[in-house]
């Protein structure tokens, strides 16, 4: 087969050469389609510069020159002011910046720049003051009228000579592009030829030929990965190797006589779509999201029962040992009068208990299991799995069914989670799987009431407020930031320098604990027992109590410094009181005068929905730290951002589901698209089977 011309090694394209091909290379442009790809980072509009004899009092406007002056002087008090003069063809304008000595070391004689701003005539000259400014590239003699486009460069390589690569690159080869989207496709949704949108990006004429380039290939971006998460989904949905799991009236009402409350309308509707899912004969995959505290582990109690009580094994997966525990206590607690066998299967076990449990579990003598990982390994065999449940999914990284299933058996899957996750996040590190969602409380558990404490008044008071809960039998967690820093000492020390402090000033009189994620896991789970059962009063921490830790008589969180944090994680730390019988309350500690930061803690002041908290916390962050982790870098897409393409993500997981579900995309058309998706996606997404 021939060579397409678009693989044409870069040096050979005019103007380029050898050593100028090996610099290219090193932000990987190898090929002339490389080159091509190599989308503007930004675009510079200059179709508003006006001429100086244009200028119009007070009237914004954005002109160019070169600068051919540069004065920086101190006038009365110390105060400063420094301007800078440039030639605009057509007569002069004047910069001028007040008390910002600094700015003079930005500017250079020669130099090409562009100042905007309202100019006022002063003594006969334009001048503007404190003037947005841009620095121009050295081969734009004239400006005016153009619409740059802004590259990432490499050293060797400047912003004139990547554009002249790419104009040549474009001029003789963007023709060439293939379009993989069907031409009636297109149409339908108005969107323009590939070929001509990298044209419109490189070599824009006006802004908006610009955005429709710009929104063609985010809407291909997006699209592809949307098709190949569909896809996914229905090599999932098709697997009708699933138990048949169909929960009778007289089974629902046995599980529910279990539970010392009536379950809520939220969880019974999340019953239901999972009830319906277990009865479909295909296998399950689904993901619960439950607000904190809105109780998802009854649900999963619920699921487990209901699969054991057709004949099959349950799993329930924490991330850690000391969830998995606390697990295993509230199932053992529900289940104190049932007769369904049980264990637990964590790192911690003996050889020999682990052994026997191992082989319980082969034979199917333990018909629900709770543990860790360990119910991971590949020594773990299982009688009959029809049920896997993994609490807290983002905290294990994407879990593979693979681990789980046979030729002979492939079992129903629940993810759930306690960190509401925005929608674009849902539609991207999720979209694959179905979604119930639990944001009711149960019957007498209140909202947490958060406050933020400032000022030396205010700490006075909060403290006397946890001396008080303290006295009145309650307790409390003290949580220290996590430092940015790579010292993790920094992290371990924050929290044992404010450990010792209390004990010897505000809290002399209580018991305190210390607990951090470098202390050894045996003493911190010591600890974390001693708090449970309340021998600890106040329990000083890192954020590993964030998640899933359940003392129900504690009603008091401190968050120092909490302007280190983000939303969801505040929120989840809030979420660790007010679980029993008394009201919680949740002091945010801050110094910080930033009003980004006082804008993020007033969220929390004013809302205790996560979901809303979630969405705020990701517009303000955007597709970032929303786990501790940046998920935004492991979502392979190339120029689609979350934050700002929100409506085109809603768009394209929309079109994906219908092509895919109603069979559109196995059709010739859009041949070429799926081999562009496959190859793309389907190692990483294992599609193999979907070509």
């Amino acid at each position: 087969m021939t060579e397409s011309p678009l693989q044409t090694p870069v040096q050979f394209l005019n103007g380029v050469g050898p050593e100028r091909g090996e610099l290219l290379e090193k932000i990987g442009i190898q090929t002339v389609e490389d080159l091509l790809w190599h989308l503007p980072r930004s675009v510079l509009d200059l179709t508003d510069v006006r001429p100086v004899n244009e200028l119009e009092e007070d009237l914004p406007a954005s002109v160019c020159g070169k600068v051919v002056d540069l004065d920086a002087r101190t006038i009365s008090r110390g105060r400063t002011i420094t301007a800078i003069l440039l030639d605009c063809g057509t007569g002069f304008l004047k910069g001028t910046w007040f008390n910002q000595p600094w700015v003079i070391k930005r500017f250079f004689p020669g130099q090409l720049l562009m100042f905007s701003g309202k100019p006022k005539r002063r003594s006969g000259k334009w001048e503007i003051s404190h003037p947005q400014f841009q620095v121009l590239e050295e081969d734009l003699d004239d400006p005016q009228g153009l619409i740059l486009p802004r590259y990432s460069l490499t050293e060797g390589i400047k912003m004139y000579q990547m554009r002249r690569f790419v104009r040549a690159a474009v001029e003789e080869y963007a023709q060439l592009i293939p379009d993989y989207l069907p031409e009636n496709f297109r149409e339908t949704q108005s969107l323009i030829p590939l070929s001509q949108a990298v044209i419109q990006m490189h070599k824009p004429r006006t802004m908006d030929e610009y955005q429709a380039g710009v929104h063609r290939v985010i809407y291909d971006d997006l699209l592809e990965f949307q098709l190949a998460l569909a896809m996914r989904r229905r090599l999932w949905t098709c697997v009708d190797n699933a138990p048949l799991v169909k929960v009778t009236a007289k089974v629902d009402a046995r599980i529910r006589r279990l539970f010392p409350y009536d379950l809520t309308e939220g969880q019974n509707q999340a019953i239901e779509e999972i009830k319906t899912d277990l009865a479909s004969g295909r296998a399950m995959h689904r993901m619960l999201q439950a607000d904190v505290g809105a109780g998802k582990t009854a649900i999963a109690i619920y699921a487990m029962l209901a699969t054991i009580a057709c004949g099959n094994q349950a799993v329930l997966m924490a991330p850690t040992e000391l969830l998995a525990v606390q697990h295993w206590e509230t199932i053992n607690q529900i289940l104190k009068h049932s007769r369904v066998e049980r264990c637990i299967l964590t790192g911690s076990l003996s050889p020999s208990e682990r052994k026997a449990t191992l082989e319980k579990i082969a034979a199917g003598d333990q018909q629900l299991i709770v543990g860790t990982q360990a119910v991971v390994q590949k020594d773990v065999q299982y009688h009959n799995l029809g049920l896997v449940i993994i609490d807290e999914q983002h905290k294990f990284g994407v879990m593979q069914r693979a681990h789980f299933s046979s030729d002979q058996n492939t079992p129903h899957m629940l993810v759930m989670t306690a960190t509401p996750i925005p929608r674009s996040l849902c539609l991207t590190q999720f979209g694959e799987l179905d979604i119930s969602i639990n944001t009711e409380l149960p019957p007498g558990r209140q909202p947490v009431m958060t406050s933020r404490v400032s000022t030396t008044p205010q700490r006075k008071k909060a403290w006397e407020f946890l001396r008080a809960q303290i006295a009145a039998g309650r307790q409390a967690y003290i949580v220290c930031p996590r430092i940015d820093s790579e010292d993790e000492q920094n992290i371990r020390s924050s929290a044992e320098e404010v450990y010792r402090k209390l004990q010897k000033s505000e809290l002399a009189t209580a018991s305190i604990g210390l607990v951090h994620g470098q202390m050894d896991r045996e003493e911190r789970a010591g600890i974390m027992k001693q708090f449970h059962q309340g021998t600890i009063q106040v329990l000083v921490s890192t954020t590993v109590v964030e998640v899933g830790v359940d003392v129900p008589n504690a009603t008091l969180m401190v968050i120092l410094q909490a302007d280190r944090f983000g939303l969801s994680q505040l929120h989840q730390l809030r979420g660790r009181v007010g679980r029993g019988l008394h009201r919680g309350n949740c002091f945010l500690f801050s110094y910080t005068e930033s009003e980004d930061a006082l804008n993020r803690l007033a969220v929390m002041e004013q809302t205790t929905d996560g979901f809303e908290i979630a969405e705020a916390d990701f517009q303000a962050r955007g597709p970032g730290d929303i786990f501790g982790t940046r998920q935004h870098g492991e979502l392979p897409l190339r120029v689609a951002d979350l934050k700002r393409d929100e409506a085109i993500l809603q768009e394209t997981h929309a079109v994906a589901l219908r092509l895919v579900e109603r069979g559109e995309f196995d059709q010739p058309r859009f041949a070429p698209l799926k081999i562009r998706v496959l190859e793309r996606f389907g190692q990483l997404m294992d599609l193999g089977q979907s070509g």
